[in-house]
């Protein structure tokens, strides 16, 4: 994931720069390719004699085929047009063979990495029906020499296309893995969002829940027992800090794309301790118990157990108007969760928080269940595997 920046004043500059140097590359490869053609004919044709010397039409046609070569990125088939024919019209008249085929095998490459496959085939193909027709029913002097070529030309051409497309079939299969590459970057950044901002929602709510039950706390004893507020004011001080602590690690996560940025230890269940302390400082009678947990448990389930619990206890802070809750984990083939309180009850089908809690169970192929209790109140029990699925 990679940091976010506002680059769409930036972009049509950017593109224009780009289509201006693509342009420049287009037009100095075909400026190349033309005296390369030029310089080479000459020096084939010194050793064929028996071939009609190089004059000014020899020299129209060999760069004929260059100059299409600068608009085969706009005109692909143009520039196969040309060079076909004028490779056509140059062997037809007799003129030495040489390095004229250049700009018609760049002119193939060029259309079929284009897409323009048929066409190119179909001009390719045209090109050596006219030139045999040509050579046979109005042979030129001085061609009868290089007549036996005629025949060894399919085979070339038939391999220059035959690479052409096998070159489009590998970029072709490269940039699909470059797509599925980027398509995976973009899932798992996506995912590291949602549970971003699944950790986020519980950390915040928690500690915001908490930071608003002591301050009502602090401001009903601060004028009759203000020893009594110390206390409250602590707590708010300590839920606060943790609240911007992680603020600060989530906005550092999005600014520097996730994998750079450092990690602060995942809270585990040997944590559960301190934030029930935390809850109990609000004024809510908080009974808990933790039997003995296994040697290791996966950091998964340990960071799913502790937030389930969280959650719990802040809808209970938040929306309960509980005086007691009892919380118990235990451990067997996993984790059992099971919390209930003395409150009013509610919906387990609707809110944010039991939401998030089943998502949280499920993802681990746990479960979790949340409704009345049996004596009133509210119960959520949840069981997580002991292993990652």
């Amino acid at each position: 994931m990679r940091p976010w920046r506002d680059d769409s004043s930036q972009a049509p500059v950017y593109r224009a720069v780009m289509a201006s140097r693509r342009k420049v590359s287009v037009w100095l490869s075909a400026l190349l390719i033309g005296v390369f053609q030029v310089g080479g004919s000459y020096g084939a044709a010194t050793n064929q004699p028996e071939m009609r010397p190089i004059d000014g039409l020899a020299l129209v046609l060999l760069v004929a085929g260059p100059l299409a070569l600068a608009v085969r990125d706009r005109r692909p088939l143009v520039a196969v047009a040309v060079s076909v024919a004028s490779v056509v019209v140059y062997f037809w008249l007799g003129y030495p063979y040489g390095p004229i085929v250049v700009s018609l095998v760049v002119a193939i490459f060029s259309a079929i990495q284009a897409g323009r496959r048929s066409g190119t085939w179909i001009l390719v193909g045209l090109g050596y029906l006219g030139l045999l027709a040509l050579v046979l029913l109005a042979p030129r002097p001085g061609v009868g020499a290089g007549f036996g070529h005629l025949f060894a030309i399919p085979g070339w051409l038939g391999v220059v296309l035959v690479v052409a497309e096998i070159v489009r079939i590998r970029r072709q299969q490269t940039a699909e893995q470059e797509r599925a590459k980027i398509d995976e970057r973009e899932r798992r950044a996506s995912e590291q969002r949602l549970h971003l901002a699944q950790e986020l929602h519980d950390v915040l709510a928690h500690n915001i829940s908490l930071i608003n039950v002591q301050a009502s706390v602090a401001l009903h004893l601060l004028d009759d027992q203000p020893d009594q507020a110390r206390p409250a004011l602590a707590s708010i001080k300590g839920a606060s800090r943790e609240a911007l602590h992680e603020l600060r690690t989530a906005l550092d996560l999005l600014r520097r794309g996730g994998e750079d940025a450092p990690l602060v230890p995942a809270p585990r269940l040997a944590d559960l301790d301190s934030l029930v302390a935390g809850v109990r400082a609000g004024g809510l009678d908080v009974s808990f118990h933790q039997g003995e947990p296994p040697p290791v448990l996966p950091e998964a389930v340990e960071l799913a157990a502790y937030r389930i619990v969280q959650e719990a206890l802040t809808n209970v802070t938040r929306h309960a108007r509980a005086t007691a809750v009892v919380v118990s984990v235990e451990y067997g083939d996993g984790v059992t969760i099971r919390i209930v309180d003395d409150g009013i009850g509610g919906d387990a089908g609707t809110g944010n928080g039991i939401t998030g809690m089943r998502s949280r169970a499920a993802a681990l192929g746990g479960t979790l269940e949340a409704g009345p209790g049996p004596d009133g109140g509210f119960l959520i029990v949840a069981h997580l595997p002991g292993d990652e699925p």
